[in-house]
């Protein structure tokens, strides 16, 4: 489990490998004496299963959720959290327009331009890609996908 996962703790190496750090704890830590592990339980607004946030029980499925918001993020150009706006909240944001089949609407418009075959191929992929991140922040954690059925 990471227990952080959100854009800023996401790195690419040189062949676009994805990789998680994070940032924040290694402020709290003493670098000169080699790998070690840690019991302080962090997270971020926005990135947090809800479950952690009110039970303070992390899981694998808590991770999932964090990357499911990671992928709306991603897909929709907006923050998880809007501090103009304090009710909004990006997966229940997202659930509306799927509820409502308008879930492409959800999408950043820079995602959506073309015209033609390989705008419909795209925006299936987005649609997917939607589906797919709100499947991982599904409210209940039993209802979360394994990382090997979010590849798949």
């Amino acid at each position: 489990m990471h227990g952080d996962i959100k854009p800023s703790n996401i790195m690419l190496d040189s062949s676009y490998n994805t990789k998680l750090g994070d940032f924040g704890l290694a402020r709290l830590v003493d670098h000169g004496i080699g790998p070690q592990t840690t019991s302080i339980i962090r997270g971020s607004v926005g990135y947090m299963d809800p479950e952690f946030a009110n039970m303070r029980r992390r899981s694998n499925e808590s991770d999932v959720y964090s990357f499911g918001i990671v992928l709306l993020e991603i897909i929709s150009g907006r923050l998880p959290v809007n501090r103009q706006e304090p009710a909004f909240m990006l997966p229940k944001w997202v659930w509306g327009l799927h509820n409502q089949n308008l879930i492409l609407e959800a999408a950043d418009a820079r995602l959506r331009t073309g015209d033609g075959a390989g705008a419909s191929a795209s925006e299936r992929q987005i649609e997917r890609a939607l589906v797919v991140g709100l499947w991982c922040a599904h409210p209940d954690p039993v209802e979360r996908p394994s990382m090997a059925q979010v590849m798949h």
